[in-house]
């Protein structure tokens, strides 16, 4: 997938917000060591677990998807923490360990 802008996440999520979809907007707020996304990437994601944009690929994105659906529907914004020692790092797609914090919150 080629990089997204910021601005075409956010215009993707709004108008899935204008046709009546529930949207969670995810969004990497700290980086420890190996990283593949800077802070500030995004993800925003449907109801339906549809998303588009990026936070770190690998195992981590599809828990974050996960984590956004629930946000959906309970309305609780989350913090999550992921972090793996490097024997670790390449079973959930961070390159060379380090830890990555992802703020998920639903888009009133």
């Amino acid at each position: 997938m080629p990089d997204l802008e910021p601005e075409d996440i956010l215009t993707r999520a709004a108008a899935w917000k204008g046709e009546g979809r529930g949207v969670a907007l995810a969004t990497v707020v700290t980086t420890w060591g190996s990283a593949p996304r800077p802070v500030g990437s995004q993800l925003a994601v449907d109801q339906e677990g549809r998303f588009i944009g990026s936070v770190s690929g690998g195992c981590i994105e599809g828990a974050v998807v996960q984590e956004a659906v629930e946000a959906i529907a309970d309305g609780k914004p989350r913090l999550l923490d992921f972090g793996v020692s490097n024997t670790e790092a390449w079973d959930v797609g961070l390159a060379c360990g380090g830890k990555i914090q992802i703020y998920v919150e639903r888009l009133e």
